[in-house]
Protein backbone atom coordinates (compact mmCIF):
# COMPACT_ATOMS: atom_id res chain seq x y z
CA UNK A 1 0.00 0.00 0.00
CA UNK A 2 1.32 3.38 -1.11
CA UNK A 3 0.39 6.42 0.58
CA UNK A 4 0.21 9.49 -1.44
CA UNK A 5 0.31 13.22 -0.21
CA UNK A 6 -2.63 15.50 -2.47
CA UNK A 7 -2.18 19.17 -2.32
CA UNK A 8 -5.15 20.91 -3.40
CA UNK A 9 -6.61 23.80 -6.33
CA UNK A 10 -9.33 25.84 -6.10
CA UNK A 11 -10.06 27.35 -9.71
CA UNK A 12 -12.49 29.60 -11.15
CA UNK A 13 -13.25 30.08 -14.91
CA UNK A 14 -10.33 27.10 -15.34
CA UNK A 15 -7.61 29.66 -12.91
CA UNK A 16 -5.97 28.33 -10.21
CA UNK A 17 -6.56 30.76 -7.50
CA UNK A 18 -4.03 31.26 -4.89
CA UNK A 19 -4.34 29.77 -1.50
CA UNK A 20 -2.67 31.34 1.56
CA UNK A 21 -1.09 28.64 4.29
CA UNK A 22 -3.13 30.43 7.03
CA UNK A 23 -6.38 30.08 4.91
CA UNK A 24 -5.19 26.32 3.76
CA UNK A 25 -7.98 24.50 6.19
CA UNK A 26 -10.61 27.13 6.45
CA UNK A 27 -13.05 26.87 3.47
CA UNK A 28 -15.56 29.67 4.37
CA UNK A 29 -12.14 32.34 4.75
CA UNK A 30 -10.45 30.73 1.74
CA UNK A 31 -13.95 32.01 -0.25
CA UNK A 32 -13.95 34.79 1.07
CA UNK A 33 -10.70 35.89 0.61
CA UNK A 34 -11.35 34.03 -3.40
CA UNK A 35 -14.03 36.62 -3.98
CA UNK A 36 -12.19 39.50 -3.06
CA UNK A 37 -10.23 39.12 -6.52
CA UNK A 38 -13.77 37.32 -8.17
CA UNK A 39 -16.48 38.88 -6.38
CA UNK A 40 -19.07 36.48 -8.41
CA UNK A 41 -17.48 33.41 -6.15
CA UNK A 42 -20.03 34.80 -3.13
CA UNK A 43 -23.01 32.92 -5.36
CA UNK A 44 -20.78 30.17 -6.67
CA UNK A 45 -21.39 26.59 -5.79
CA UNK A 46 -18.46 24.73 -5.00
CA UNK A 47 -17.77 21.56 -6.97
CA UNK A 48 -15.69 18.17 -6.31
CA UNK A 49 -13.97 18.19 -9.87
CA UNK A 50 -11.52 15.23 -8.70
CA UNK A 51 -8.13 13.96 -8.53
CA UNK A 52 -5.63 14.71 -11.42
CA UNK A 53 -2.35 14.42 -11.54
CA UNK A 54 -1.93 14.27 -7.52
CA UNK A 55 -3.74 17.74 -7.15
CA UNK A 56 -7.17 17.56 -5.81
CA UNK A 57 -9.27 20.27 -7.58
CA UNK A 58 -12.54 22.11 -6.07
CA UNK A 59 -13.98 24.46 -8.52
CA UNK A 60 -16.27 27.60 -7.57
CA UNK A 61 -19.15 27.06 -10.72
CA UNK A 62 -21.06 30.14 -11.07
CA UNK A 63 -24.69 30.02 -10.26
CA UNK A 64 -26.88 30.02 -13.65
CA UNK A 65 -30.32 31.66 -13.64
CA UNK A 66 -32.65 34.64 -14.22
CA UNK A 67 -32.34 37.69 -12.24
CA UNK A 68 -36.58 39.15 -11.17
Amino acid sequence: MQINQLTRAFRYDGIDLPIPPHLASDLQGLRAYHSTLYPAILNAELVDAGVTGGVHVTEYRRAVGTKG
